[in-house]
């Protein structure tokens, strides 16, 4: 059986216009990491692995968490939602959202534009991103034991997705409602996956640690 369990980094710049700036966790983030290592070194925290995407946020995450040398591996990269967003912007005048509910639809429309092929000058297709993803859970998968990946909102929703087949309604469900440094642990059975744990923050349990949930 190998046992994954990913990680949304910590809370970034939610004020960034652009990815550059977006690409740091803020003084909350870090704290948020911190409070994730403590929960995993008091609860069985040992992984036989660990691996993070190549991105300075979730490199800080698992530097937070308590890992300094993680395997890094470029796959488990985000998507360049800044990037996709302008590409909407530019075929159909709909501009960055504001706000929470503006990122709600606006998300549903930029996946569905690129799902279909409909923007055009963009890092990736949604098909080239489909299959990193995919080709990444497998080689973690490959590796065996137990593994810790530090990673971001659209690919964890893209492995989620595939193991539980989801439609793209549910697939977007997964996007709005992935928190900042939460757990998600699949397992693999007999060479299929299974979700076993969706969206954790036990670490964010307590009382007066409610305010520090975020998802942005």
């Amino acid at each position: 059986m190998a046992e994954i369990v990913l990680v949304r980094h910590g809370q970034a710049n939610s004020a960034a216009k652009d990815e550059l700036s977006y690409d740091r966790l803020s003084d909350l983030g870090h704290q948020q990491a911190r409070w994730l290592g403590e929960h995993l070194s008091a609860t069985n925290g040992h992984f036989d692995n660990v691996i993070c995407g190549d991105m300075r946020r979730h490199r800080e995450t698992a530097a937070g968490i308590g890992f300094d040398n993680p395997q890094v591996d470029a796959r488990w990269n985000e998507l360049s939602y800044f990037a996709l967003s302008e590409a909407l912007e530019r075929k159909t005048g709909a501009p960055h959202p504001g706000d929470t509910g503006g990122f709600i639809t606006h998300v549903d429309e930029v996946f569905s534009h690129w799902k279909a092929d409909g923007l055009d000058d963009v890092p990736e297709t949604y098909a080239n991103f489909d299959a990193r993803v995919t080709a990444a859970l497998e080689d973690a998968a490959q590796l065996g034991g137990r593994s810790l990946v530090v990673t971001s909102t659209g690919v964890i929703a893209m492995v989620l997705r595939h193991v539980l087949d989801l439609s793209h309604h549910g697939h977007m469900k997964m996007i709005v409602q992935t928190a900042n440094t939460s757990l998600h642990r699949v397992e693999r059975l007999h060479d299929t996956f299974y979700v076993a744990e969706y969206g954790a923050t036990p670490h964010l349990d307590a009382p007066d640690r409610r305010a520090a949930r975020t998802h942005y």
